[in-house]
């Protein structure tokens, strides 16, 4: 109780307070998603699943220190900014593409004061992308490097892979080899990307 009152005091001098021992991701999702309805029950069912992928790949690299309770509020929170997006088969009916759902998720957790959250939104698209690349295929995205950095970062990215959110495959984990047929599309460098991460979490 002293730590949690000390923590809270000195969150109240920051500018953008990092609140995050007093956050439940559910209760974040809830109040931009209405409980029971289509989109919550997609997003919640798929972000339980990478939840749980990315807990167990954590564990795998245990001598890398990761934060575990950060991966599961991270991975349940990594697609908050769905909603923003035109993505009718999500039931989402938002005005961006859905590409944007990254940096749109974290522009929302930065200003409830979770920023290392927010980045996990933003890196995690794709296996990452750089600014060269928002800038080759002209991306509505902010021209800036959106690649996961830390281990965090990486093991969501990674267990986000495995499951889509389509309605017939929602909690589902796919293969690796599926996994890697859909990304080759984007270039080899991204299968690499993904195949080192199969390494060293699967």
């Amino acid at each position: 109780m002293v730590v949690w009152i000390r923590l809270l005091r000195e969150s109240c001098f920051l500018e953008k307070p990092d609140i995050s021992f007093l956050m439940k991701p559910i209760d974040i999702i809830n109040k931009f998603y209405k409980p029971g309805s289509k989109t919550q029950k997609i997003l919640v069912t798929h972000s339980m699943a990478v939840a749980q992928k990315a807990l167990d790949a954590a564990k795998r690299v245990s001598h890398l220190n990761p934060d575990y309770r950060f991966v599961e509020e991270a991975a349940m929170l990594h697609d908050i900014g769905i909603f923003y997006t035109n993505a009718a088969s999500l039931g989402c009916t938002g005005k961006y593409p859905y590409v944007s759902h990254g940096y749109l998720g974290r522009q929302l957790l930065e200003d409830k004061g979770l920023p290392r959250h927010a980045l996990v939104c933003e890196r995690h698209v794709g296996v990452g992308l750089t600014l060269d690349e928002i800038r080759k295929h002209s991306l509505p995205l902010p021209e800036r490097d959106a690649v996961p950095i830390t281990i965090e970062e990486q093991i969501v990215c990674y267990a986000d892979k495995f499951f889509s959110k389509k309605s017939d495959q929602n909690g589902e984990e796919q293969s690796v080899e599926t996994v890697i047929k859909n990304i080759e599309v984007y270039g080899q460098d991204k299968v690499e990307r993904f195949k080192a991460w199969v390494d060293l979490f699967g």
